[in-house]
């Protein structure tokens, strides 16, 4: 029998190792695959947004590959791929250019201006998570994220469109003719395949493949195209092809450690982090939604400033999550931190020893993915709940989308929290009440509901007639709750006013918090306030079938 149980445990014990050897077998199969199509997409991402800040392609594809590598080891969320981005370069161009324009010409003095502010965003954003400051990313309204969602793929969107553009005569100009009708038709058929390919099998990774299929396409058929090589030529680059990053030890010459200096490169540290923070965090929370799963967003902070410190150091231009990327990845099917790992040491292979073939990747295999992208990025419940859901939400998220596309991120984030804050606070400030009622000795009984805070406080103050009320005043706060100093104030100049009239007041029924802060604003509160516990509720949870009637109606 003993024999029997030992060998069922062991059969057990081996299918239980097969299966969990099967899925990890199967999960890193799809990790590496997603990894590969997120380096091949990144590739002219990292370019594109080097460009912007004023940089060498090369000081993009560097921040790529160290800050993707350093947050897909160490960072709080599995999956999430971060790199170089847009929102980022933007800020950096006035940096690079007033750092230029300090130094001799040629010089490249902003460049090492720019090493030198990445370091220190890397230690803002690093403080930021050891003060565990990332928690505060869940109090982003849910309208908040729907318009950064729509927003940021339309900004996607939009910049894929630059690539339906030439330059002639040092003028952009959109394609025309058959380079049009080439462009689009190769767009078109990277997103059909993406498209159909799931339908017959998940098995393969249907945006890798697409990219493979219509490069073979333009390199077989000798199609005169714009390719990855010629978008780096075109934007004033050599090429991909470059070595590892190297420690800049330039930074500590020609960045002089002093109080100007961090004058300079202080205000711009504090924005990029800012935005660095808000994009990873705000990526982290969708991703968490995809994927059911739940991220660390402390980790998150102390893995995005580790990196760019260490970007900053050995060359590169600093970086955040990327929406775009961290969405192919996991509808490619990457989960675990392998997938980010892979991108990130295909970017390091491609720029070390596959330059080559790399730069023959047509550019309109990548911008049909993006646009898969942008499909599946935007939240088109939206138009489905526009009847469904306040106004004051559909406000939101309206105003999201829109400064997310005019602006950034940040911006736009920020002023959709205000704004929801505000509304929250609005609605809350309308319902405070005060129920009256007089006692069998003339007491006057106030049975304040709703929040007392600095919103509720002028509507809170027009509920008394301390001139006409009785000489024993009685204010009960078992529907209430005092929340901030504008309440405490306000109930203290209450008990003011009626002392000045000569009259009696007690406080009952204040939560112990409530009390707490009473006492610690005021010793005088202890004069006014009723400790007794005779709060009604009690009876209500007890026996709530003796009841039937309002509250004001019994005698406690």
């Amino acid at each position: 029998m003993l024999l029997k149980i030992n060998r069922i445990f062991a059969a057990c014990k081996t299918t239980i190792m097969t299966e969990f050897i099967r899925r990890r077998t199967a999960n890193a199969k799809n990790d590496i695959l997603s990894g590969l199509t997120v380096a091949l997409a990144l590739v002219p991402e990292a370019v594109a947004f080097a460009f912007v800040a004023g940089v060498d392609p090369l000081v993009g594809l560097y921040a790529a590959f160290m800050i993707g590598l350093i947050t897909s080891i160490f960072g709080g969320r599995p999956g999430m791929i971060s790199g170089a981005t847009g929102a980022l370069a933007v800020v950096m161009v006035s940096l690079v250019a007033e750092g230029n324009a300090m130094g001799a010409e040629g010089e490249q003095l902003g460049l090492y201006y720019l090493f030198a502010t990445v370091i220190l965003m890397g230690i803002i954003q690093m403080l930021a998570g050891v003060f565990k400051l990332g928690k505060f990313v869940r109090l982003i309204p849910h309208p908040v994220m729907m318009g950064f969602v729509n927003g940021l793929a339309i900004v996607i969107f939009l910049s894929q469109l630059g690539m339906f553009m030439t330059v002639e005569d040092g003028k952009e100009v959109w394609l025309s003719g058959t380079e049009l009708w080439t462009m689009i038709g190769l767009v078109a058929l990277t997103m059909g395949i993406m498209f159909g390919l799931p339908k017959l099998t998940k098995k393969l990774p249907e945006a890798l493949l697409a990219i493979l299929v219509v490069s073979a396409i333009v390199i077989f058929g000798d199609l005169d195209v714009a390719t990855v090589g010629s978008f780096i030529r075109d934007g004033g680059g050599e090429g991909l092809k470059g070595g590892l990053p190297e420690f800049q030890w330039d930074i500590f010459e020609k960045v002089p450690f002093t109080w100007q200096t961090i004058k300079f490169i202080g205000p711009y540290a504090l924005i990029l982090a800012a935005i660095g923070l808000i994009e990873s965090l705000m990526t982290l929370n969708l991703i968490d939604e995809l994927t059911e799963t739940r991220g660390n967003s402390n980790r998150e902070c102390l893995a995005q400033g580790g990196a760019n410190i260490v970007t900053g150091f050995f060359g590169g231009m600093g970086g955040c999550a990327m929406i775009g990327q961290s969405i192919i990845n996991i509808k490619g099917g990457g989960r675990t931190r392998l997938s980010g790992i892979v991108a990130a040491l295909a970017l390091l292979m491609f720029i070390l020893f596959a330059s080559g073939l790399i730069e023959q990747v047509p550019i309109a295999a990548l911008v049909g993915v993006m646009f898969m992208v942008v499909i599946g990025t935007f939240a088109w419940s939206s138009f489905r709940i526009i009847n469904k859901i306040p106004r004051s939400d559909l406000f939101v998220l309206i105003l999201v989308s829109g400064l997310t596309v005019l602006f950034d991120l940040a911006i736009a984030v920020i002023a959709g929290v205000i704004v929801s804050a505000l509304v929250f606070s609005w609605e809350n400030a309308k319902r405070i009440r005060a129920r009256k009622r007089f006692k069998e000795d003339g007491t006057k009984v106030y049975e304040i509901w709703g929040p007392l805070f600095f919103g509720s406080i002028k509507a809170f103050n027009d509920k008394f007639d301390v001139k006409n009320d009785p000489d024993k005043v009685e204010i009960d706060f078992v529907e209430s709750r005092v929340s901030d100093h504008s309440a405490l104030e306000a109930i203290y100049n209450l008990v003011e006013k009626y002392k000045a009239e000569g009259k009696t007041i007690t406080l009952k029924h204040l939560s112990e918090d409530c009390k707490l802060l009473l006492y610690k604003a005021n010793p005088k509160f202890r004069e006014v306030i009723v400790e007794d516990v005779d709060d009604p509720r009690y009876h209500l949870a007890a026996n709530p079938e003796e009841f039937p009637k309002p509250l004001s109606e019994y005698k406690f």
